[in-house]
């Protein structure tokens, strides 16, 4: 069995209920996800889906949006739900990492500085080894409450930044499946 394990976190049909939804990313995000997720499958890694949950809205079981962000295909090995950030706080997926001697994860979905961030900040002061799979994460553009926009290539940077030698790898798709980072391929 893997040490390994894909979390594809929070890809799911709610975003495109958000105000923020924007399709411009779309095919590339969707095209970099299914490459990592059909890499893992195919070295035998698990891959684990992490759906948010909130009691109202498009993140609510009763919207219907609670699903996979099509046309993404997935077939986890288990799937978690969660309503904080952090997918590893009180989803059961701490137990389930533990339990079947995940070492090292990569990282995936959507938001790159939210849920994203946060799971791999949150993954590596609990001792796991992260490689941040940017490319396989969708974020949107934002306005700082000074006035200044932030497009989604500054923040996923901004991620990068902040993560880098600190709590992760940063790899792209074809450098997490071989285990190797950008650092280390230089």
């Amino acid at each position: 069995m893997s040490d390994v394990a894909l979390l594809v976190i929070d890809v799911q049909e709610s975003f495109r209920h958000r105000p923020f939804w924007t399709e411009a990313d779309i095919p590339r995000f969707v095209e970099r996800q299914q490459a990592l997720i059909d890499g893992t499958v195919a070295r035998g890694i698990p891959v684990l889906q992490v759906l948010h949950l909130a009691e109202t809205g498009p993140f609510s079981l009763e919207s219907g949006h609670v699903r996979t962000l099509a046309p993404i295909v997935i077939a986890p090995a288990a799937v978690f739900h969660k309503r904080r950030h952090s997918a590893l706080v009180d989803s059961g997926l701490a137990g389930w990492l533990t339990q079947h001697g995940i070492r090292r994860l990569m990282v995936s979905g959507i938001r790159t500085e939210q849920c994203c961030e946060t799971t791999t900040r949150h993954a590596s002061d609990s001792g796991w080894q992260v490689d941040f799979v940017t490319e396989a994460t969708l974020t949107f553009a934002m306005t700082h409450p000074d006035g200044r926009r932030f497009e989604a290539d500054d923040i996923k940077a901004r991620t990068e930044l902040v993560l880098t030698d600190r709590f992760a790898r940063i790899a792209t798709v074809e450098q997490a499946l071989a285990g190797r980072t950008l650092a280390a391929a230089a």
